[in-house]
């Protein structure tokens, strides 16, 4: 039973949105152990950006089309990261991904603002082991500092 909700932490990571900052505390939360709960919450998320980065121009061409037939303009998670990305560049908006608007869109965006893949997968690697590391480390201590507290 525990393979399968460590299989639930690799694909959960690895849909847009649900990310390491929801799956993480989660994983640790239920039981789990935090070191693998990382491992593949790290893996599970890493695998569909470095698809998103190796198919961009791909996905791109979808978008664009799909965005003229809906006549959508962009989302408020897209402004912000534009945003981010025009003011401070793309090293901050990789470390502050995770976090605001996601890794998928801010990869998205960085690649569209003309950063090199290269380069946006060393940040984006960066950035989600950074927050993969705070927000692990945050939720075991956390979660020790609650139960301490409900024992005594």
């Amino acid at each position: 039973m525990q393979l399968i909700e460590y299989a639930l932490v690799f694909i959960a990571a690895a849909i847009p949105w649900m990310e390491i900052a929801l799956v993480i505390p989660v994983g640790i939360v239920r039981g789990l152990s935090p070191f693998w709960v990382m491992l593949l919450a790290f893996t599970g998320n890493m695998v569909t950006v470095l698809l998103l980065i190796a198919a961009f121009s791909k996905v791109e061409v979808w978008l664009e089309k799909r965005l003229e037939r809906t006549g959508l303009k962009g989302t408020k998670q897209a402004d912000r990261a534009r945003q981010i990305m025009n003011r401070y560049g793309f090293p901050t908006l990789a470390l502050l991904g995770p976090l605001f608007i996601g890794t998928h869109i801010a990869v998205f965006i960085g690649l569209s603002f003309g950063a090199s893949r290269g380069w946006t997968t060393l940040w984006i690697t960066v950035s989600i082991a950074l927050w993969t590391l705070i927000i692990g480390i945050a939720t075991v201590l956390g979660f020790d500092f609650f139960l301490q507290q409900t024992k005594g």
